[in-house]
């Protein structure tokens, strides 16, 4: 019996398949990609251009920087629990490098997005093509091969038929909880337009399961026994319980036993901010109960959390001498960090085998009691400053509760980069699992707008507000003109303090006095960059692009412009200025290295600091 098949092009068979991949979870169905970002040019738009015309159900959305695209398809998955994402498309040569910031913060942050790179001539007839990076020890290397460090699966499709084998395997690490991130498939530009009798099976229906994975009964019981045995528990709760869509299982597990929980940045929302048992941040950016209830925990229980450096304080959180870790992840690379107890599974299905094993345990009373007067004394902290009121300009603090007070409790907050996720993490009340959106896992400076435009795709009837430094913006804020483009409502707070407001904090801590991080002109009698401030429009730059903007240049402003912003139905920019040394006050350390030998005193005195603070780290 002869095979049925197709005659298409390898750029029309790719977008085909794509178009026909589902996944499923918890006997939910739906669609994998919502279409295609993408910029044209000699490397892509014969291929994969021509086939995005031809399948116009599969819909191509114009972006204008390829960076950014990949952060809206980033933030779009991560809106969806990773259960969608985008494929995105470039030319050769810079329009794929630039992709490739992108691609790590994806594959840090594990999150699924498909990169499509035009590539050089695979038949190398004609070479060098414009743009091509020779080598003279190889001609099989391109600048897509800088993708390989930054991708979870990477492949070049040098001839048509490898794309039978290859597309499934892009969707194996796309679907997967475990190996998830940036998938590259190199597309060389003649290879993309050329024709071949694909099978037609290649194109049906597939449906991806995205499987719930329990762990080792074994494994399992000896958590379950370390944490009976616990008398100061503390729950890291980090990505992996939204993803996994565990928020009510914790909430059962914390409510019975009284075991406190901090959040990380991905964590943030596992539960209601005022949640008895919810201590608020972890790590370095933490609450002061959250710090001081994580150096005394005798059982550390991470919940879908990779440990990073601002979650231990820089290995410093955990000073219990006698800590034991019992680690939940999907992951095993993450289960085992920490000598812990692997228990490698599903976080919700894990959750849930606890809720039953430990239905009998509970902290002690006075414990109890003390992480809830944590709770109480941190909502009152977080009160005072929203309240606060600094006069102009005005300070980041007060700007977030507005921004908190405004929103309801389905909205969602944005961010990446800059003094605003430390603030943010601290002083944002969260109410609901998806409410709060930080890319901190590569802290992308650029990720905000982007990032907003994606998330408002994937949920289009919660309000978007992105917060964004004057830094950030700077780096990519053309993606205005796509939400406008696409009739896409974000409300962008823009905030401005003539700088890089956080790296300058942190010279500052290291004894550098701020240098090299404020907007301003250089000086003709010193020859530093210390003179008059830049005289750059910020403001009217969002306008030209097509955004409703709106200053304000008191809080009082600003309240009645994030009202006048909810009534708006495009893109609206809201412009305020900030007091860039009134900061809010960190509890913890961040390990940073300081020069060791200085003529400064400052840096002196820095670098004993740091030497101090290094006694207390440990290796578990």
């Amino acid at each position: 019996m002869a095979i049925k098949t197709k005659r298409l092009t390898t750029a029309q068979a790719t977008i085909l398949f794509l178009q026909n991949q589902y996944v499923s979870r918890d006997g939910k169905e739906q669609p994998f990609f919502a279409g295609c970002f993408g910029i044209f040019g000699h490397g892509n738009v014969a291929g994969i251009g021509q086939a995005l015309a031809q399948y116009p159900s599969f819909k191509y959305y114009q972006c204008r920087n390829e960076q950014a695209m990949v952060h809206s398809a980033i933030a779009y998955a991560k809106t969806k629990n990773r259960l969608g994402a985008f494929a995105c498309t470039t030319s050769i040569g810079p329009g794929a490098t630039n992709m490739i910031t992108g691609a790590a913060t994806a594959t840090i942050n594990r999150i699924p997005v498909l990169l499509l790179p035009g590539d050089i001539f695979a038949t190398r007839q004609v070479a060098p093509v414009l743009q091509q990076l020779e080598a003279n020890y190889s001609q099989d290397i391109s600048v897509n091969d800088c993708f390989k460090p930054v991708s979870k699966y990477w492949d070049r499709i040098n001839r048509p038929e490898q794309i039978i084998t290859a597309l499934p395997e892009a969707m194996r690490v796309l679907t997967s909880p475990v190996e998830t991130g940036a998938v590259t498939l190199c597309m060389p530009q003649d290879v993309q337009a050329e024709a071949f009798d694909f099978p037609a099976s290649l194109f049906e229906k597939r449906v991806w399961p995205v499987q719930r994975l329990r762990p080792d009964k074994q494994a399992l019981l000896k958590a379950v026994a370390a944490i009976k045995d616990a008398k100061k528990p503390i729950i890291i709760a980090g990505g992996g319980v939204l993803y996994s869509e565990a928020s009510a299982e914790l909430k059962k597990l914390v409510n019975a036993t009284g075991i406190p929980v901090a959040e990380t940045f991905a964590g943030k929302g596992s539960l209601r901010y005022d949640e008895p048992q919810n201590l608020g941040a972890a790590g370095v950016t933490g609450t002061p109960g959250a710090i001081a209830m994580a150096a005394a925990a005798d059982v550390v229980i991470g919940i879908g959390t990779r440990y990073s450096d601002f979650t231990t304080i820089s290995e410093a959180a955990f000073q219990n001498k006698s800590v034991k870790f019992v680690n939940i992840n999907v992951a095993e690379f993450d289960a085992f960090k920490h000598s812990a107890i692997p228990l490698v599974g599903d976080a919700r299905e894990v959750l849930k085998e606890l809720n039953s094993l430990l239905k009998d345990y509970k902290v002690p009373a006075a414990y109890r009691t003390q992480v809830v007067r944590y709770n109480k004394e941190w909502d009152e902290k977080v009160e005072s400053v929203y309240r606060y009121s600094h006069g102009v300009p005005m300070s980041q603090g007060e700007i977030i509760g507005a921004v908190n007070s405004a929103s309801a409790d389905k909205d969602i907050v944005l961010c990446a980069a800059g003094s605003l996720p430390g603030d943010l993490h601290k002083l944002w009340r969260t109410r609901d699992p998806k409410g709060f959106h930080l890319e901190y896992g590569y802290s992308c400076m650029g990720y905000e707008i982007a990032g907003g435009l994606g998330a408002k795709m994937a949920d289009p009837s919660r309000e978007v507000y992105v917060m964004v430094g004057d830094g950030s913006y700077l780096m990519l804020s053309q993606e205005i003109i796509t939400s406008i483009q696409e009739g896409i409502k974000l409300t962008i707070i823009l905030i401005n303090n003539n700088g890089y407001a956080s790296i300058g904090g942190l010279s500052a801590s290291l004894g550098t006095e701020g240098f090299g991080t404020r907007y301003l002109y250089r000086n003709p009698k010193t020859g530093q960059l210390n003179g008059k401030p830049l005289p750059v429009d910020l403001a009217a730059n969002a306008a030209s692009m097509g955004a409703t903007v709106i200053k304000a240049e008191n809080i009082a402003a600003l309240k009645t412009a994030l009202e006048e912003a909810k009534k708006m139905t495009k893109t609206t920019v809201i412009y305020v200025e900030a007091d860039r040394e009134h900061r809010v006050g960190g509890y913890a350390w961040w390990e940073v290295p300081v020069a060791e030998v200085s003529s400064s005193k400052k840096v002196k005195e820095a670098y004993a600091k740091l030497a101090k603070n290094k006694s207390t780290q440990k290796n578990y």
